[in-house]
């Protein structure tokens, strides 16, 4: 009974680190095809403020008297254009973390049902191939957290951002980038490291 249960344990948590694998790659996919969108929207912040500071009045294109307001027109719905595609993006990401987030459950829903069998002793046993159940569920409620924080920030600063706050849409890039945790995406590498001979196995 016992040996059977830590059998089945062992299944799920297989699945969920191979999920875990193809999601890192999907999501690592999405934050690349982000960056030009991001940038893209840098570069519209900068236009408008550029925008903003020349006096077309005083050069030869005064001879437009509402060109100024249609270039201005055209950038912000060039910025709500790039907005609906990160929020695309968003919703990729969201979906992807949804997946994870529903193996993880699965896993710890099972170890919890199970507890009078996987106790202590048999949750810490570790071998050459498979290390120790607890440390598995540790580390993949550490993947699913640093995922959720991931989308959680890059949510909220797609939220907080107002086509009409010039000064933070052209700074979205490094914001962007402040949110990036290259610690965080080490440590799910060492992970899938530490998992991989009792993945195959």
């Amino acid at each position: 009974m016992a040996q059977s249960c830590v059998a089945l344990c062992h299944q799920k948590l297989k699945q969920c680190f191979q999920t875990l694998e193809t999601n890192r790659k999907a999501w690592n996919l999405v934050w690349t095809e982000c960056t030009p969108l991001i940038n893209s929207l840098g570069n519209l912040g900068e236009q408008l403020i550029a925008m903003d500071n020349v006096q077309l009045d005083v050069t030869p294109l005064k001879r437009f008297p509402d060109l100024q307001e249609r270039l201005r027109i055209k950038l912000l719905q060039a910025v709500d254009v790039v907005l609906g595609k990160l929020a695309d993006k968003l919703d990729e990401l969201q979906r992807l973390l949804k997946t994870m987030n529903n193996q993880v459950s699965t896993v710890f829903q099972f170890y919890e049902q199970n507890t009078a069998t996987l106790d202590l002793a048999t949750c810490t046993l570790r071998s050459s191939t498979s290390p120790s159940i607890a440390d598995m569920l540790e580390w993949l409620q550490d993947a699913s957290s640093y995922y959720r924080q991931q989308f959680l920030r890059r949510k909220y600063l797609l939220q907080v951002l107002k086509p009409d706050d010039l000064s933070l849409l052209q700074d979205v890039p490094k914001r962007w980038e402040a949110v990036d945790s290259p610690d965080g995406e080490e440590h799910i590498s060492d992970t899938l490291s530490r998992v991989s001979l009792f993945i195959d196995s």
